[in-house]
């Protein structure tokens, strides 16, 4: 991420990377990550194609075929990191907060309204326009998803625990491109 922030990337030649990647994939990591168009995993961690998968949904949380496509990454495939990508100023989020409702949308950010339930101690109104209450729904959602692989996956717990596989969380800044690691 370093590399993308100050503009140094050095992963760019993409015709070169489609004809190298064409017979196959060996991504080490698996990204679980929102669809906002300023948070594609590859850019931000300047990775090539062929290095990491990217799962994407608005709001970065996790169901079932998720973590049966991150099941598939790490144990079929060997990623052996999964990193559940939050991002500030996350649309999905301040839907969540707003308890907004519109078509399909509302069951997607049923998905997020635990965190928003698990965010208390934030003052001011709680709706939207409380910039911290929406990053604290943000950080909660993203741990959330993170342990909700390992409650939810046997295959994942199996693979944590052989030292085989790392499950983290972190948040992507859409303002400075920078990502904080959770502990």
């Amino acid at each position: 991420n370093e590399r993308f922030v100050s503009g140094r990337s050095i992963n760019c030649d993409l015709m070169t990377q489609v004809k190298a990647t064409a017979e196959g994939q060996a991504p080490f990591a698996a990204i679980v990550g929102c669809i906002d168009s300023r948070v594609p995993p590859e850019l931000v961690f300047d990775q090539r194609l062929g290095d990491i998968f990217a799962a994407r949904i608005a709001g970065n949380f996790v169901n079932t075929d998720i973590i049966g496509s991150l099941e598939f990454a790490t144990k079929l495939a060997g990623s052996k990191l999964i990193v559940v990508l939050g991002h500030s100023e996350c649309g999905a989020v301040k839907g969540a907060v707003d308890d907004a409702k519109m078509g399909n949308l509302t069951a997607t950010l049923a998905n997020i309204r635990p965190a928003v339930a698990k965010v208390s101690m934030i003052d001011g109104p709680r709706n939207s326009k409380n910039k911290r209450l929406v990053q604290a729904v943000a950080d909660q959602n993203a741990q959330d998803a993170a342990r909700m692989l390992m409650d939810r996956s046997e295959v994942l717990r199996e693979l944590v625990a052989a030292g085989d596989l790392k499950i983290v969380s972190a948040m992507h800044d859409v303002h400075t491109g920078r990502i904080t690691w959770f502990s």
